[in-house]
């Protein structure tokens, strides 16, 4: 089983859905794990109550990542690092969608979509990276991206231009720092049933067309997740930098799937 003991986590938005399943995938991994959110409601309690079970709690934080910049990333590195310190493992999984069709896309919703989906998780590394430069820390970094970073869809357009930002990033950070001895990958999930997507897949013919675009006909919970992230931050990824790991069913793979007799006109 891999093995995270030892080691200190900051999970952003961390408090529900994919952030939530790799919170708790660390701490039974052994790594003790604070979590942010936008706000302590409802699902940040509950997160907390199953770290605590764990026994891998380090602390809660909350506060918007998208405003106002950069002083809101400033904030939550400082009242982490004095607050729980030793941290070694960030994961950048703060992020939403708030999309519209691309044209009538307001630039309030292009910029918010950025500033959460892609300048805090900036920000927050270079933050921690520094940090850790400073210390001798060997730091990793785990950034959740988006099938959408790789296949657009034409209502998605701010959201899908932050993901293939994230990609990028990825990469992009990976030679800066891996001469620094911190390791920067990300996760890439496809569609899970999470909050996030709960209302497209509450109709049944919706939910069985989405199935058929993936190759195993599944939409797991985001517990699957959980584990390609610990694996990804633990010593056995040890020599794997700047990778961004699709966990999708196979629906990347799938140019476009049969269309079976109940679809058909």
């Amino acid at each position: 089983m891999l093995q995270l003991e030892g080691r200190t986590a900051l999970v952003t938005g961390g408090t529900q859905g994919i952030g939530r399943a790799i919170a708790v995938a660390l701490a039974q991994a052994g790594a003790d794990v604070a979590v942010h959110g936008l706000a302590e409601d409802r699902a940040s309690v509950e997160t907390v109550e199953l770290l605590q079970e764990l026994g891998h709690f380090a602390g809660l934080f909350t506060g918007d990542l998208s405003h106002p910049m950069p002083d809101c990333v400033d904030q939550l590195f400082r009242r982490v690092t004095d607050q729980v310190g030793g941290v070694d493992l960030l994961v950048n999984n703060a992020g939403s969608y708030m999309d519209q069709p691309y044209l009538e896309l307001s630039f309030e919703t292009f910029d918010r979509t950025m500033k959460l989906n892609v300048y805090s998780g900036f920000l927050l590394t270079q933050r921690f990276a520094q940090h850790w430069v400073a210390s001798g820390v060997d730091g990793r970094v785990l950034f959740t991206g988006s099938i959408n970073g790789r296949l657009a869809e034409p209502t998605h357009a701010a959201y899908d231009t932050s993901k293939g930002a994230v990609e990028m990033m990825v990469r992009t950070l990976c030679v800066s720092l891996a001469p620094r001895n911190i390791r920067v990958n990300g996760i890439a999930p496809g569609l899970f049933s999470t909050p996030l997507t709960a209302a497209a897949l509450a109709d049944p013919r919706a939910r069985r067309w989405l199935e058929l675009h993936t190759p195993n006909g599944a939409i797991p919970g985001p517990e699957v997740c959980g584990e390609a992230a610990v694996y990804l931050l633990s010593d056995a990824a040890c020599h794997i930098h700047g990778q961004v790991l699709l966990i999708d069913g196979g629906m990347s793979c799938w140019q476009q799937p049969d269309v079976p007799p109940e679809f058909r006109p």
